[in-house]
């Protein structure tokens, strides 16, 4: 503890953590845990990074550690580490995943592979380290540093580490809704994600919801020459693709009333308004005509409502022959932010196929291959908690950071907002083009240390009594 603890005092720390190659150490070593929950067999890597990497490095700083087990077999397990200072002071509860997706080890061109991070210029590359062992190693640092400046850290700190993020988050909520109580907090605040732009520090309020479900036309059995039997046989992909154009218009605009969400609202426009979506480097080209007309690229994916064709199915493809098949399959999904009627959208879209004479369309639940729903969330933007977070950010980086209603990826972020109830306020360290879930996964360094010095700020500020609800 330094004789005049200070928040420049706690930043300087955690400069020198990462100017002396220690980030990069402590990333590397947690890389090469080969963590990849969507494979049976990275299992005991799972339980590994666990109980040999997260739980001593939070015991070391003060914090007491509980493991829960996964109710679903065959996934990995959770922990809680939490350091309770007292009864009296704020309690925050944060957030990382140690699992990451399939190495694709066959498909590396940096360094030696997925599972030994690699420096080249302003890129370290390593599966995990964006997605998320960069992540939550920065925060874990960030408050390191803040403990070793002040001697405490002036606030009640929890830490969630899941180990199944990448698997669907298969067992989370029901060990959250169990153990509500060990999950008590007065707020929310994780990284997970990417900024809008590399140097533009982002705060993110909620996520959009996606419901998939699939569209079959079922005619009849088999298939039947298209010669003797075209122009009587009804045809199911025709009908599907005129079902599907109902759906949204040429340019890809909803036309089911329903299923649009309320006009976006001043304080989004605003927040919105200066910020531009960076495919980097490999991205594709945006589509300017694409959906809903009189939207910004911005609020068309943060603040609206997009249908999606994600696959489509009629005889065999790779062997077309000339017979009219019987059936015709479409896996859709609508993704939506928080404002729209989710428990209506199957039942608008039955009754919209209806209206438009495609009785013969049914509207089944989606295949299993192709599940994955999640609900939208949102933290207001003039929450207090919203407006804390970004003032302390503004200090440290001398600008406001990016505002993002509701991310376009999905998150457990019901899993804070509707079940424990919290204010949830989500910081990303990374940035689009980091290749998360490809080979070459990155973070940048100048990322990196720019997040360790907001984070150590942030962690700073929280420790000092003037917080929502503390003044």
């Amino acid at each position: 503890m330094s004789s005049v603890a200070s928040r420049s005092g706690a930043i300087s720390r955690v400069c020198e953590y990462f100017d002396d190659g220690t980030f990069e150490k402590e990333l590397a070593h947690r890389v090469a845990f080969r963590t990849e929950s969507q494979r049976p067999e990275g299992l005991p890597e799972l339980h590994r990074y666990i109980a040999e990497e997260m739980i001593p490095a939070f015991e070391a700083v003060g914090f007491t550690c509980r493991v829960y087990e996964n109710p679903f077999d065959g996934c990995g397990p959770f922990l809680l580490a939490e350091r309770h200072e007292d009864d009296a002071l704020p309690t925050v509860l944060g957030y990382g995943h140690g699992d990451v997706i399939q190495g694709l080890d066959d498909q590396w061109t940096k360094g030696e592979g997925p599972w030994v991070a690699a420096r080249d210029g302003d890129r370290i590359y390593g599966r995990g380290t964006a997605d998320n062992k960069g992540q939550h190693t920065i925060n874990m640092a960030a408050m390191r540093c803040v403990l070793e400046e002040r001697g405490s850290l002036g606030f009640n700190a929890k830490a969630l580490i899941e180990m199944g993020e990448e698997n669907g988050s298969k067992g989370l909520r029901e060990v959250v809704r169990e153990n509500k109580e060990d999950f008590t907090a007065d707020v929310f605040i994780g990284s997970d994600g990417p900024r809008v732009r590399s140097d533009w520090p982002t705060v993110t309020l909620g996520n959009r919801g996606g419901e998939p479900f699939d569209l079959l036309v079922d005619l009849r059995e088999g298939a039947h020459h298209s010669g003797n039997w075209g122009g009587l046989l009804a045809s199911p992909g025709a009908i599907l693709s005129n079902a599907l154009a109902t759906i949204v218009d040429a340019n890809g605009a909803i036309q089911i009333e329903e299923w649009l969400p309320p006009p976006v609202s001043n304080s989004v426009r605003v927040a919105l308004k200066d910020i531009e979506i960076d495919p980097g480097v490999d991205g594709p080209e945006i589509d300017p005509t694409w959906g809903q007309p009189g939207l910004t690229p911005a609020e068309k994916v943060y603040a609206w409502n997009s249908f999606e064709v994600l696959a489509m199915k009629i005889g065999d493809p790779d062997k077309p022959v000339n017979a009219i098949p019987g059936k015709a399959w479409a896996h859709c999904q609508l993704r939506y932010v928080v404002g729209t009627d989710k428990d209506n959208l199957i039942p608008a879209l039955k009754k919209h196929l209806k209206k438009h004479g495609f009785d013969n369309v049914q509207v089944l639940p989606p295949h299993p291959a192709n599940t994955g729903g999640f609900v939208a969330t949102q933290t207001d933007m003039d929450h207090p908690w919203s407006k804390w977070v970004r003032q302390s950010i503004a200090q440290t980086t001398g600008e406001q950071p990016a505002v993002i209603p509701s991310m376009g990826g999905s998150i457990g972020n019901d899993i804070f907002t509707d079940i424990l109830g919290l204010p949830a306020i989500w910081i990303p360290h990374s940035y689009a083009a980091c290749s998360q879930h490809a080979p070459d996964e990155h973070v940048l360094a100048s990322i990196s240390r720019n997040a360790l010095e907001l984070m150590a700020g942030l962690y700073w500020d929280l420790g000092e009594g003037i917080t929502p609800g503390r003044a």
